[in-house]
């Protein structure tokens, strides 16, 4: 890890809006001060959770899981480092910015659960809140390493926490089977901790299943699809497919919290975090006070209209009001093309006319006041300035109900499932008779659009060996250049062991 950044990586004590600390924060933590009690346990889970809303962490969801794809691109004057993930310029990568930022902060948070990993056993307050803590530690290190996995392939571990500078000198993994045996260990363990409780910001025994699920498809589609790496892992495709469906299935048949929401808009409704939809997502608030304590994130995604108050149409006769943007993730004319004119993840979901406070149309697409059509998966009617309260969907039932049926295929609960999610949209059935490969190319294709500006679509995309076929900006690349991002060169230089 980056030696410059060694206090921040340790630290363990400090303030923030969830979680309240008598103790002063210091560069390197004490244990003799320190899960003392079960509040103090909590505030060190809470610290965990907190460094997934860094903005270097909680940002780059959409640069590399949406810009770097056919979904969005980002305007002329964003940052060099944005601007290369989005034309693919792979020369740049190894000191790209963002995926450094992205890489550390990933490991920071690794630590912040490593710490609570170590601690939590020896603690005397209650055993099930020592399980609950235990086992939402042992979910974020699975979570982390499950994105680095897939954003760099093969990645140091670190299974305990980092006290020392000689701590930080990892080696590489020795494969991929080594980071994934990591990872699925840690949901197993995760999974006979923790129960069903929806709390927002914090995952629960649904999310874990949830993430265990994910985590086999990617395996099995990688390497069925013969994905570099992947194609060398000690894994059998039809068992690991095996091992999704019944992951999914704990999330889609057994328990009754989360569920399928009958309504579009509802689903993106920001005062409804703990909707039925909403199995993981980031704790953010409008009324925090820094960013990742609140979000800027429906700036990213809105035009800029000459700075103003927008109202967007709901469809029923009324106007939810929102601020405009700052033009940074551009939905692309093919993708946008790409919806059915029926689907309404198109007509409801995606915005192409503003209007005023009356209900005027005060700007088009198809006029060139809006620049683009925007997502408005992302609108807080009640923002505060820059602040919202506008945060990343991690988790979806309705990723996990696809996620299902690709798994299973053609079966009757496979076509229920992707039928349900499609007729939601507007759309009829899926054909009948369908084979397992056409079955799966059209889950894949119902993911662009269901999940679409959810930061999800390049890893879809590379399970299945498809960057270079479906993103402009890579056609011509080799596969090496668009599975996985380098290790960044600074870590390269700081750590001995790579």
């Amino acid at each position: 890890m980056k030696t410059k950044i060694i206090l921040v990586f340790l630290c363990f004590i400090t303030v923030f809006s969830s979680c309240d600390l008598d103790e002063e924060p210091y560069g390197f933590y004490s244990e003799d001060n320190f899960y003392k009690t079960a509040d103090d346990a909590e505030a060190a889970v809470c610290y965990a959770y907190d460094a997934l809303t860094f903005l270097e962490y909680s940002r780059a969801i959409f640069y590399l899981g949406d810009i770097a794809t056919e979904e969005c691109s980002t305007k002329s004057d964003e940052s060099a480092d944005n601007r290369d993930l989005d034309q693919w310029k792979v020369a740049n990568f190894k000191t790209n910015g963002t995926l450094t930022n992205y890489f550390k902060y990933a490991y920071i948070a690794i630590n912040r659960a490593n710490a609570v990993i170590k601690k939590i056993p020896d603690c005397t307050f209650d055993q099930a809140l020592k399980d609950q803590y235990l086992g939402e530690a042992y979910f974020l290190r699975a979570w982390n390493y499950f994105n680095l996995a897939r954003n760099f392939g093969l990645v140091p571990l670190h299974t305990s926490t980092v006290e020392t500078l000689g701590q930080t000198t990892s080696p590489l993994a020795t494969n991929l089977d080594e980071i994934y045996d990591l990872i699925l260990s840690d949901c197993k363990k995760a999974e006979s901790l923790l129960g069903i409780q929806q709390a927002l910001g914090r995952a629960d025994k649904v999310a874990v299943q949830s993430l265990a699920a994910k985590v086999y498809l990617t395996i099995a589609s990688a390497k069925e699809h013969q994905v570099k790496l992947y194609a060398d892992m000690n894994r059998d495709v039809s068992v690991m497919y095996d091992s999704v469906a019944y992951y999914a299935s704990q999330v889609v048949d057994n328990q009754s919290v989360y569920g399928f929401d009958d309504d579009l808009l509802s689903i993106y409704d920001v005062e409804k975090p703990k909707g039925k939809e909403h199995i993981f997502l980031l704790s953010m608030d409008r009324t925090g006070d820094t960013e990742g304590d609140y979000s800027k994130i429906s700036k990213m995604f809105i035009p800029y209209i000459d700075g103003a108050t927008i109202y967007l149409d709901n469809k029923d006769g009324s106007f939810s009001k929102s601020h405009d943007g700052w033009s940074v993730y551009q939905t692309t004319d093919n993708f946008y093309n790409s919806y059915d004119n029926a689907d309404k993840r198109k007509t409801d979901l995606i915005v192409d006319e503003v209007y005023d406070e009356a209900g005027v149309l005060i700007g088009s697409y198809s006029t060139g006041e809006v620049l683009y059509p925007f997502t408005r998966k992302y609108i807080d009617p009640d923002f505060i300035g820059d602040k919202t309260s506008t945060k990343p969907y991690l988790i979806r039932f309705s990723d996990i109900a696809l996620v299902y049926a690709e798994a299973v295929g053609p079966t009757a609960k496979g076509y229920e499932l992707v039928n349900y999610i499609r007729q939601r949209a507007g759309l009829g059935n899926l054909p009948s008779g369908l084979s397992m490969d056409q079955f799966r190319e059209r889950v894949l294709e119902e993911r662009s659009w269901e999940l679409a500006f959810e930061g999800d679509h390049l890893y879809d995309l590379r399970r299945y060996k498809r960057v270079t076929d479906v993103v402009p900006e890579a056609v011509g690349l080799s596969a090496d250049d668009v599975t996985f991002y380098p290790i960044p060169q600074t870590e390269i230089d700081l750590n001995q062991g790579l």
